[in-house]
């Protein structure tokens, strides 16, 4: 493939890029570009809180959104890597206890893809009870009557829901606490040390809070995410990380600490198209553009938008965490552009 841009002009023109958003308050957090490995460009802009004037720092936590998919997923992956579980299996061999829709009808592979035809949770019992909602099962509890959108197996549908039964399952094999596997198959081996599903009732240091403008006049007041939001992240998303962890997740990928490169490879590879050039594996979603496989996770909900991307043939990566509802998307696009149109 051939690349636009030097290492050199591709870091000094989105530096430049994401200074102008910042400086036209479109843009708040914090990004990392590397390649091989190496650190190219680190910086953040904008205020972790409005209320106490306190900056983003490159090591302020922000939260992941749907990014927490990939750690479920890698966990999920490297149960089948020793032998205690298969992706064809059916969610009733590990949660019998699960109404028959599910338990009889939907494969971890289609939990894994999104083609399991369940949706997400965003609904009357969740905004009732959201200042309530910490473990795995609290999160279930929200859509396990729900009716399938779809037979599992015919279409793509992105699923929250689907996401939260893997975390059920993990539970299930191996009788510990989501949240315990999780440190121990992702955070602990990739040295994510700022990387957590935080309950947010106690203080947590160095933590963004979310602002977004949705359901105001456009340039209207900003307000806080706090009551919109979970208390604590699950295996759908929610957790919290930095650009700094995002990249060490990103390094122990690409050199298989946490999976055997065929692990790997059968985790980030796409298996069901989403668009054009567009498809999603197990957690992960798979791009094709000019030539360059792009393999990662978005996240967003109000005041939140994030992004990793793996370059897998050019050995670059791009890791932004905003909170801010928008600005991640916009910089990729850039970045994008700049190194590949």
């Amino acid at each position: 493939m051939i690349l636009r841009v030097s290492e050199k002009e591709l870091v000094l023109k989105i530096e430049d890029f994401v200074g102008k958003l910042s400086t036209e308050d479109v843009f708040s957090g914090s990004i990392l570009v590397a390649r091989h490995g190496e650190v190219l460009f680190k910086n953040a802009y904008g205020l972790a809180s409005k209320g106490y004037s306190i900056k983003n720092k490159v090591d302020t936590k922000f939260n992941l959104g749907s990014m927490n998919k990939m750690f479920t997923a890698v966990s999920i992956a490297r149960l089948a890597e020793e032998g205690l579980l298969n992706f064809n299996e059916l969610v009733g061999k590990y949660l019998p206890h699960y109404p028959p829709q599910i338990s009889n009808n939907i494969t971890i592979h289609q939990l894994l893809t999104h083609t399991s035809g369940m949706g997400s949770y965003w609904n009357d019992k969740y905004k009732a009870s959201v200042a309530r909602i910490k473990s795995v099962d609290d999160y279930t509890q929200l859509f396990i009557d729900e009716p399938l959108l779809f037979e599992p197996g015919t279409k793509w549908g992105y699923s929250n829901a689907g996401y939260i039964v893997l975390g059920a399952i993990i539970e299930s094999i191996t009788g510990k606490d989501y949240f315990e596997v999780i440190r121990d198959f992702v955070y602990k081996p990739a040295n994510m040390i700022h990387t957590e599903s935080y309950d947010l009732e106690y203080d947590v240091p160095n933590l963004a809070i979310g602002y977004t403008r949705l359901g105001v006049e456009e340039k209207g007041a900003w307000r806080n995410n706090l009551f919109l939001h979970v208390v604590k992240g699950g295996p759908a998303g929610g957790g919290y990380s930095t650009v700094e962890d995002l990249h060490n997740f990103d390094i122990a990928i690409r050199n298989h600490k946490l999976l055997s490169s065929e692990r790997t490879e059968l985790v980030t590879r796409g298996k069901v198209e989403v668009s054009s050039n567009h498809k999603y594996g197990y957690g992960f979603g798979e791009q094709m553009n000019k030539g360059e496989r792009i393999v990662g996770h978005n996240g967003g909900f109000p005041g939140i938008n994030s992004t990793l991307k793996m370059y897998m043939h050019s050995g670059y990566t791009l890791a932004i965490l905003s909170n801010y509802d928008k600005g991640a998307s916009i910089i990729e696009k850039e970045f994008n552009e700049l190194l590949l149109n």
